[in-house]
C-alpha cells in the first residue's frame, strides 16, 4: 500500500517456450502438450458404441413385420368384423322373402322337363258296352310336341266303339298295340312326372294305374282356372267349354269324334295359365298320397 492505494506487483514476464518434446526429441501436438486437459478414450464406450452400430445394421437387414395390434385395436376390429357378420334385422326378412322367390323360381324351371298332359279315348266292352276300354291314348310334353299316340287293342271283345266321342272306328283296331304293351309303353313315360290331364281320373282307370296325387294335376278341379273363366270355382267343368273361354279355340267340334292329341294339348295350355299360382298352392298345402 503505497500512499494509501493499493497496488499490485508487477512480475516479470515469462519468454514462451517451445512445445515439450518427447524423449526423442521431437516437437508434440498441444494436445498431446496439454495431455490433462483431454481425457483418454474410454474403451467401455467404444464397445457399447459399435455393438449398437452392429445392432443397427442387424435390424435393417431385417424383413418388416407388422407389429401386434393392441388390444383397443383388436376390439375395434372385433366390433366391425360382428357388424359385417350380424346385418340389420330386417336382413333375415329380405333373404328369406328371395329364398321363397328362387324356391318358386326353382319349381316353374324345373316343371317343363317332368311335366307331361294325358288323354285318353274309350270304347265299350263288357255287357252291353257298359266297361270303358283303353282304344287309344296321347301323350304330349309341356310345349304341346306329341310323346305318344297309339290306337290300343283291349283284352275284352268290343261292344260298342263311341265313335261319335271317341273317333274310333273298327279300321284303328287292325294294328292297335296290345292292351298290355300299351300300357307298359305308357307308364314308362308318366313314372316321375307330373301328369295333366281332364278328369284325369277317367284316364288312369282305364290304364289301370294309380297315379301319386303329389304329381298329378286335373284341371276339372283347379278354381283358379274355373275362376278366370269366369265359373263356380266348386263346379266340374267340360274341357270343351273352358278351351273356348279361355283359349278362344274350339275343339271336339262334328261328328267325327274327340282327337285325343288335341285335347292333350288343350289340357296342357290351359294348365300353364294358372301354373304359378296353383303350383305355389300346392307347395303350402301337398295333395296326401
Amino acid at each position: 500500500m503505497v500512499d494509501g492505494t493499493w497496488k499490485t506487483p508487477s512480475f516479470p514476464k515469462k519468454k514462451k517456450t517451445a512445445a515439450c518434446s518427447n524423449e526423442s526429441g521431437q516437437p508434440l501436438d498441444k494436445k498431446a502438450a496439454v495431455s490433462w486437459l483431454t481425457p483418454a478414450p474410454s474403451k467401455k464406450a467404444d464397445s457399447v458404441a459399435a455393438k449398437v452400430d452392429l445392432l443397427g445394421e442387424f435390424q435393417s437387414a431385417l424383413p418388416k413385420i407388422n407389429s401386434h395390434p393392441t388390444r383397443s385395436q383388436k376390439k375395434g376390429f372385433q366390433k366391425k368384423s360382428s357388424k359385417k357378420n350380424h346385418p340389420q334385422k330386417n336382413a333375415p326378412q329380405k333373404s328369406t322373402q328371395a329364398h321363397s322367390e328362387n324356391k318358386c323360381s326353382g319349381i316353374s324351371q324345373k316343371l317343363p322337363q317332368k311335366m307331361v298332359a294325358i288323354d285318353c279315348e274309350m270304347v265299350g266292352t263288357g255287357p252291353k258296352g257298359h266297361v270303358s276300354s283303353l282304344a287309344r291314348c296321347s301323350i304330349v310334353n309341356y310345349n304341346g310336341d306329341v310323346l305318344y299316340d297309339e290306337y290300343v287293342l283291349p283284352p275284352c271283345h268290343i261292344v260298342d266303339y263311341r265313335t261319335r266321342w271317341s273317333g274310333i272306328r273298327k279300321q284303328h283296331m287292325v294294328n292297335a298295340t296290345p292292351f298290355k304293351i300299351a300300357r307298359g309303353q305308357i307308364l314308362k313315360i308318366l313314372t316321375g312326372k307330373i301328369v295333366v290331364g281332364h278328369a284325369i281320373h277317367n284316364d288312369f282307370k282305364a290304364l289301370q294305374y294309380f297315379h301319386p296325387k303329389s304329381l298329378t294335376r286335373d284341371t276339372s278341379h283347379i278354381p283358379p282356372l274355373n275362376r278366370k273363366a269366369d265359373c263356380p270355382e266348386n263346379a266340374t267343368m267340360s274341357l270343351k267349354h273352358l278351351t273356348k273361354k279361355l283359349l278362344n279355340r274350339d275343339i271336339q267340334v262334328g261328328k267325327s269324334g274327340h282327337s285325343s292329341v288335341e285335347d292333350a294339348q288343350a289340357t296342357m295350355e290351359l294348365y300353364k295359365l294358372v301354373e304359378v299360382e296353383w303350383e305355389e298352392h300346392l307347395a303350402q298345402n301337398p295333395p296326401k298320397d
